[in-house]
């Protein structure tokens, strides 16, 4: 290992300690970091900050929410509907808003936990999905449009049914107003796009 990779490694492990730690100054005695460590360690502070935009996302989906769900099987026939309880947190002092869900799925009880963040260095929103129903994680990256206060995400989904194959998925996040949001899900099969789910979230009072 040379000498670059082995202060990028000590760099790495110094950001997974407190921001206030890392930027802490050389203990008396110790070696000055040179202008390339510090341009690193910079680098990394900077990453790991939370910003405005985590601060929006605070402001907009912490709370606990009533959510109303319609699921298609088929585009065709009527959604089948179902009832969930969203409580979303703000965790690792302010970079993720943690989504713990507790709903019915076709009769079944239904729960799953997400995450929704902002990735400083890839200037773009994450996702990340788990529940009950599926051994599966689904992450995706997405964009904010202020002008219609949507968050679009994109990601794929491997279909048991068809041996795995990806289903590409879009994911929209409408904030509505302080108190109601909605998001809908649709997925791309055979060339055609069509919608699989759509969450009503209303704040609990």
């Amino acid at each position: 290992m040379n000498t670059t990779h082995r202060c990028g490694l000590a760099l790495v492990l110094a950001c997974a300690l407190p921001l206030s730690m890392a930027a802490e100054p050389p203990a008396t005695g110790a070696p000055a970091m040179t202008a390339e460590q510090k341009a690193m360690m910079d680098a990394w502070t900077k990453a790991g900050t939370p910003g405005a935009e985590h601060a929006r996302l605070g402001e907009q989906l912490a709370g606990t929410w009533n959510a109303t769900m319609s699921m298609w099987m088929d585009p065709a026939a009527p959604p089948m509907t179902e009832t969930g309880t969203s409580t979303n947190s703000m965790v690792l002092d302010g970079r993720h808003v943690h989504m713990a869900f507790k709903g019915q799925f076709m009769g079944q009880p239904f729960t799953g936990f997400g995450t929704t963040g902002y990735d400083n260095t890839l200037r773009r929103y994450t996702s990340t999905w788990v529940d009950n129903m599926s051994t599966a994680v689904m992450i995706a990256l997405g964009d904010y449009d202020a002008a219609t206060g949507t968050y679009t995400f994109r990601s794929e989904m491997a279909d048991p049914a068809a041996g795995g194959k990806p289903i590409p998925i879009r994911e929209t996040l409408q904030i509505i107003d302080a108190d109601n949001h909605v998001m809908e899900m649709f997925e791309t099969r055979d060339g055609a796009e069509a919608r699989t789910m759509r969450i009503e979230y209303r704040r609990a009072k």
